[in-house]
């Protein structure tokens, strides 16, 4: 039997849970939580210390990992887990020493900003686009069998319209190419949205997917990656096609985008009809800011910032917590989480501080 960090006992609800991700949907009677995702070396540290995994078969390892999945976010208190559908998307990386305290085996990549594996229509016409069709679906299959009734699954891992121009060109590589060779950008664009759009369909043909969650980095600090104009004409109609086949089927499509997206904001409202908005950092705009500027017309996820995690104590951690979910909650449309995800270099103890101030607030 695992011990607990935790004070109070949640049980999941994933009804409740989805009413959060639309604007002004209220929980049944707690909070919920959500992230991205965790690091593999956040989840193994914590079932290493409380025993999450303790007695589980260990002996099909794909049955394993699926159960070690559920077993560990019911143990967290959250209501679904995410599977997406598998794709390889060969890219040009740079490996680096991992100096985080709980480090990576074999270190962080990170992808090339100068040049990817598509500079020019030769490397184009070559490259080997993943076919959905033919991806491996067996953890949905699993799931619909397996997954406890109070869970639910969120299909995610999609929705890189931006990213994957960025990726596949090189940052750099797609700033020039706008001016030189809008033609190739298009191209690309066309046949992402294509995969991408295809991902999605597949998700939603399985009930279990109860959300739809686009992650998607458009933004720095103070802006978009690339013009406003440019965004709207190579990324946001995937997303709003997204979006579309999301709604038509029922589910809320999220958002994840790091960055400053002032400046295309009201299309992801108005056309994109994103649901909720996911990723903050206190230096752009705090979650209880963004909640009373957009949260009558979306719903607002995480936002506890990843640097103010890393940096400050329990004490500080429970107060910003509480500060938030009591900005927050009346509105309807939150659930807590950081603000990005949950990075292998945020201390244990203060990602489950968080956590635990979140079970501990009453509505």
């Amino acid at each position: 039997m695992a011990t607990t960090p935790f004070s109070t006992e949640v049980t999941p609800d994933w009804e409740s849970f989805v009413r959060c991700l639309r604007p002004g949907g209220k929980p049944a009677n707690r909070v919920h939580h959500i992230e991205l995702f965790l690091d593999r070396e956040i989840e193994e540290a914590i079932c290493q210390r409380y025993g999450v995994l303790d007695g589980m078969d260990r002996g099909e390892p794909f049955v394993f990992e699926r159960q070690r999945s559920i077993r560990l976010r019911r143990f967290l208190g959250y209501d679904y887990i995410h599977c997406g559908v598998p794709l390889d998307w060969p890219m040009h990386r740079h490996e680096v020493d991992d100096t985080a305290e709980l480090s990576r085996h074999g270190g962080r990549s990170f992808v090339d900003l100068h040049a990817g594996p598509i500079t020019n229509w030769k490397q184009f016409e070559a490259y080997p686009w993943p076919d959905p069709a033919k991806a491996d679906l067996r953890t949905f299959e699993w799931c619909q069998k397996h997954l406890p009734d109070d869970m639910c699954l969120i299909g995610g891992f999609t929705g890189h319209f931006c990213e994957l121009l960025t990726w596949l060109m090189g940052y750099e590589t797609l700033c020039t190419s706008l001016y030189d060779q809008p033609d190739l950008v298009q191209a690309m664009a066309d046949w992402i949205a294509r995969i991408e759009l295809a991902c999605v369909k597949i998700m939603v043909q399985f009930d279990r997917v109860k959300a739809i969650w686009g992650s998607d980095d458009m933004g720095f600090r103070s802006g978009t990656l690339i013009s406003p104009d440019d965004m709207r004409k190579y990324a946001l109609g995937g997303h709003r096609d997204a979006a579309r086949l999301a709604h038509e089927a029922g589910r809320p499509y999220l958002l994840h985008s790091c960055g400053n997206l002032d400046q295309i904001m009201e299309d992801l409202i108005e056309s994109v009809r994103v649901d909720a908005k996911h990723s903050y950092e206190d230096v752009i705009m705090p979650p209880e800011v963004f909640m009373q500027t957009y949260g009558d017309r979306m719903a607002v996820l995480g936002g506890i910032d990843v640097d103010f995690l890393c940096r400050s104590d329990e004490a500080a951690i429970r107060r910003r917590v509480r500060q938030t979910l009591e900005a927050c909650m009346p509105h309807g449309g939150y659930c807590l989480g950081t603000g990005n995800s949950v990075t292998n270099y945020i201390p244990v103890d203060a990602y489950l501080a968080m956590v635990d101030e979140g079970r501990r607030f009453v509505l």
